[in-house]
């Protein structure tokens, strides 16, 4: 083996051991009933963490306020991403590639430097801790990415399908939702994934726009496990860490199997 190629695996490995390393300890900490920061195999395993966090409070209420921020969040990002992604994908025009341009800035904007005017504004509109209007605020901050991914898989569906369409009469809505849709639900689900994803994870939106207990999502509801003076409940904060992770998990995989991986479809338009 050249020297070249184990120089390769070396680095592989390091990468993967400080991958690897934050999940063993996630793993040895929830069963650990004296889990510390250190990552050490228990002595005597136990569920008794789980069971700790597995109540209303602590597990079920945060995880479905992160499910109906999240879920809610994706299907806005839906309905906007395909119409505006279906002019710029179908309508050629000299301000497509600006606006485009300008999509693609909106994606480096950091949520963090508009907070601040952000949280006037709700306050001023009495929006503070409501849901529906923190659902639309995330919407906007993935919008940009989401219109991006939208366009490229919607170059994906041959203009062609449309045209024969519009012969028989359909209009251009009818075409997007009865032509172009079924044919790029796969990209569909990567955008409604995406989104969804990094709703899921979003904690600085929420810590600030919501202020209710009962309605802060899981993301925010982890500081619970924070005590005063220092004290972190360790063991209790691995085990909500990995129930906290299974509803991502489990959806991407079922998304993933019925969306299935293959965009081709240019066989769709011969003969």
């Amino acid at each position: 083996m050249s020297r070249p190629r184990i120089a390769a695996d070396i680095a592989l490995a390091v990468i993967g051991f400080c991958f690897v390393a934050p999940l063993l300890w996630l793993l040895l900490a929830a069963v650990d009933p004296h889990a510390g920061y250190q990552t050490a195999v228990p002595s005597a395993p136990s569920m008794d963490n789980f069971g700790a966090v597995f109540t209303p409070e602590l597990l079920f209420q945060p995880l479905t306020n992160s499910f109906l921020l999240s879920a809610g969040t994706a299907a806005v990002n839906l309905v906007a991403a395909v119409l505006a992604a279906y002019p710029l994908s179908r309508y050629q025009s000299r301000f497509n590639k600006p606006f485009m341009y300008s999509v693609l800035f909106g994606t480096s904007l950091p949520v963090t430097a508009i907070m601040v005017p952000v949280y006037g504004l709700f306050v001023q509109l009495q929006l503070l801790d409501s849901m529906m209007a923190t659902i639309f605020f995330m919407a906007t901050t993935t919008l940009p990415m989401a219109i991006w991914m939208m366009k490229n898989f919607m170059d994906s569906v041959p203009l062609e399908l449309e045209e024969a369409a519009w012969m028989d009469g359909a209009s251009s809505m009818a075409a997007l939702r009865t032509i172009v849709l079924p044919l790029m639900r796969q990209g569909l689900g990567v955008v409604f994934i995406f989104v969804f994803i990094q709703a899921w994870g979003n904690f600085f939106v929420p810590f600030i726009l919501l202020l209710s207990t009962a309605k802060q999502p899981a993301a925010v509801s982890i500081f619970s496990f924070f005590g005063q003076h220092g004290a972190i409940a360790y063991g209790q904060l691995a085990a909500f860490s990995i129930l906290y992770s299974v509803p991502v998990l489990l959806l991407y995989v079922l998304v993933s199997r019925s969306v299935g991986s293959s965009f081709a479809l240019s066989g769709s338009v011969k003969g």
